[in-house]
């Protein structure tokens, strides 16, 4: 198999220890792990087209893995996100998961369980990622908290009129902000941003049910 076609675990971890013993274990099951003891080195190694996923510590010096979360999403980077810790209090783990963390594990893991999770998000991922997702992530990230705001219940049908009454402002503004949104997403259309949303995951295409908020604070 070519190397930019081999699943592959990015594990982010600070303790030595705990990094080598994780790569080991996810080699033995033939599976490629890259280790880094940074967030920022892995953010400046990582492949966003790689058949991957990322294991990453909530606590590590400098860069904890929240900021590598959000740095991820800024970078239009959508490799799915494990992310494990010993002090699991429930704020860290709403925002892992708000952010778009597919799994959160306390340490000590069960092996068995880490191996599980790893495979649920390497199959959520198709081997090679289209440059069109990571562009369309790319475009999300660079709206503004107020676009934000608008983007997804407008792919989810609701009005500019209904928008306004959830957000509490005038249907003009609604209207500024949606054209703002379709000139920054660069679509032509309503149905071309539904697409957009539903290509990347943050919409279910049955019954449009909103499945990953666009930011941490949506």
């Amino acid at each position: 198999m070519p190397e930019h076609l081999q699943q592959l675990v990015y594990v982010v971890d600070d303790d030595q220890g705990m990094l080598d013993s994780t790569v080991w274990l996810f080699e033995s099951m033939g599976l490629k792990a890259l280790p880094f003891t940074s967030g920022q080195a892995f953010l400046d190694a990582c492949d966003p087209t790689a058949a991957a996923c990322v294991l990453l510590d909530v606590r590590m010096p400098g860069m904890g893995g929240l900021a590598v979360q959000d740095a991820m999403r800024e970078r239009g980077i959508g490799l799915p996100v494990i992310f494990v810790s010993a002090h699991a209090d429930v704020p860290i783990v709403v925002r892992a998961f708000r952010g778009g963390a597919v799994d959160f594990i306390e340490k000590p893991y069960n092996e068995q369980l880490l191996l599980d999770s790893v495979q649920r998000a390497l199959s959520q991922r198709p081997a090679l990622a289209p440059p069109e997702a990571l562009d369309v992530e790319a475009r999300l990230a660079r709206l503004t908290p107020r676009e934000q705001d608008i983007v997804l219940p407008l792919v989810q049908g609701f009005s500019n009129r209904e928008i306004a009454e959830q957000l509490g402002v005038s249907v003009k503004t609604v209207d500024l902000y949606r054209s703002r949104v379709m000139k920054r997403m660069e679509a032509d259309s309503l149905p071309a941003l539904v697409g957009m949303l539903i290509g990347v995951g943050r919409i279910d295409p049955f019954n449009l049910q909103v499945l990953q908020a666009v930011s941490p604070g949506a």
